[in-house]
């Protein structure tokens, strides 16, 4: 049995950057974090005694016995894309909800990669997980994603992601000192909006008209060198929250659908309450709000938002892990049969 954890990320800066139909063009850069909140997967091997020869269990139960007939297309995506011919059992557990803008379902994709190649007996590189679940997310599944979700899960840190038109990607820690780090980890708040959407819708409503939108993204790109510029100076940290601050209009701009009433509300909320800057923290339209504040004024913020949900937070820095190894009893003389098909034992046994 594998256990896998990958943890959830911030984007600070930078993203619309990070999409291909972009980047391969002018570029992209993106300053983000990952948080000590996780995509946890268990997978095991199916002993060959079961109906099924596949089961999922997420949100969902499902009770397979071919890869046609999954549902959940990740998974379906990623059996078929490391060819595992076994019967397996998949568990997912998160801390945070789908569909709410931390990046968790390029967390979901890399942690089920890290923990199917370890059941294999392999140990992918942090950029082999990242490279693979950007294949499997934009190029097998076709999904409107951009790229740096699977890079941040995989290697985990804050950290400055550089995207080349030839396809390479850069990944730069941010190396700043342990008392700067917690200077910024200490005026950021996490408010879950309760507003879900699917980032996909919102990002093609701005990826199809992307070349339209060359000035937003050139601002966007540029502040990401300026916030690291900060982090990185002696100066006062506001100026990161005013930098993010710019960064959301600049951001708004892309599309009608990055934000809207209810979210705008929240945001001028908490600006009036306190908040010197903040963002949504995926592609728009709901999920997480980000907000930066000086820590002073979040006791007033809770307040504000007290029917929203508050998460705390630490930044994290180990990225995909497997944290849970133990060599299951052998079954593969038994399980004969390729995957999709009944298992010689489980046939023996319907007589």
């Amino acid at each position: 049995m594998i256990i896998s954890r990958t943890p959830y990320r911030i984007s600070f800066l930078g993203g619309g950057t990070d999409y291909p139909s972009w980047y391969l063009e002018h570029g992209g850069s993106v300053l983000a974090a990952t948080i000590n909140k996780y995509c946890y997967l268990t997978c095991r091997y199916l002993p060959p005694f079961f109906e099924h020869r596949i089961r999922i269990v997420y949100s969902k139960i499902e009770n397979c016995h071919t890869l046609d007939e999954i549902a959940h297309p990740a998974v379906r995506a990623v059996l078929r894309y490391l060819e595992v011919d076994r019967g397996v059992e998949i568990h997912h557990d998160g801390d945070l909800m789908a569909r709410s803008g931390m990046g968790s379902s390029s967390s979901f994709t890399v942690g089920l990669l890290h923990a199917l190649h370890a059941l294999k007996g392999q140990m992918p590189s942090k950029h082999q997980l990242a490279i693979e679940s950007i294949h499997v997310e934009q190029k097998i599944l076709k999904e409107t994603v951009g790229s740096q979700d699977q890079v941040c899960a995989a290697y985990g840190g804050l950290n400055h992601i550089l995207f080349f038109p030839n396809s390479e990607i850069s990944v730069r820690p941010v190396t700043i000192q342990p008392e700067r780090m917690k200077e910024l980890n200490s005026h950021l708040m996490l408010f879950y909006t309760g507003i879900k959407r699917t980032a996909a819708v919102v990002a093609q409503s701005y990826v199809d008209v992307i070349e339209e939108r060359r000035r937003q993204l050139r601002i966007i790109k540029d502040l990401v060198e300026e916030g690291i510029a900060i982090l990185n100076s002696g100066q006062d940290i506001t100026a990161f929250g005013r930098l993010l601050h710019e960064g959301w209009q600049a951001k708004r701009d892309l599309s009608a659908k990055v934000s809207n009433p209810q979210v705008d509300m929240l945001y001028e909320k908490a600006l009036s309450a306190g908040a010197i800057g903040g963002k949504l923290t995926g592609a728009g339209g709901g999920g997480f709000l980000l907000l930066f504040a000086l820590p002073a004024a979040h006791e007033s913020l809770k307040k504000v938002f007290s029917r929203l949900i508050y998460v705390p937070f630490k930044f994290e820095f180990g990225g995909s892990q497997v944290i849970f190894f133990d060599p299951e009893e052998d079954y593969s003389a038994l399980d004969m049969a390729p995957l999709g098909q009944p298992g010689r034992v489980f046939e023996e046994n319907k007589e």
